[in-house]
């Protein structure tokens, strides 16, 4: 095996989270390796702030700020994969 950040972030997770076996990733064509491992990221990212509210992260975000855009990008995953439409109000709906 090679010593490279190919088997860092892409054969370990797989071999981690996916219960995948050596020969099984040596088996897989490469084009389905990429897709398992984009979808092993969404995965992640989608789960990442379960349990959490906004004033969690308003809390968490007074020390480490790069969390806010974590929680923004995890919201946005959320919301498309879920369906959810943001709704676009105008200054005329507000004030109606």
């Amino acid at each position: 095996m090679e010593q490279s950040p190919e088997v860092v972030n892409c054969y370990i997770p797989l071999m981690k989270d996916l219960n995948m076996s050596w020969e099984e990733i040596k088996r897989t064509p490469p084009h389905e390796i990429r897709g398992l491992t984009i979808a092993l990221s969404e995965y992640h990212i989608l789960h990442s702030f379960d349990g959490y509210d906004s004033k969690d992260i308003g809390e968490m975000a007074k020390n480490k700020p790069q969390i806010r855009s974590q929680y923004n990008d995890y919201l946005l995953r959320k919301r498309k994969y879920s369906g959810e439409k943001k709704t676009k109000s105008t200054f005329k709906d507000v004030f109606n």
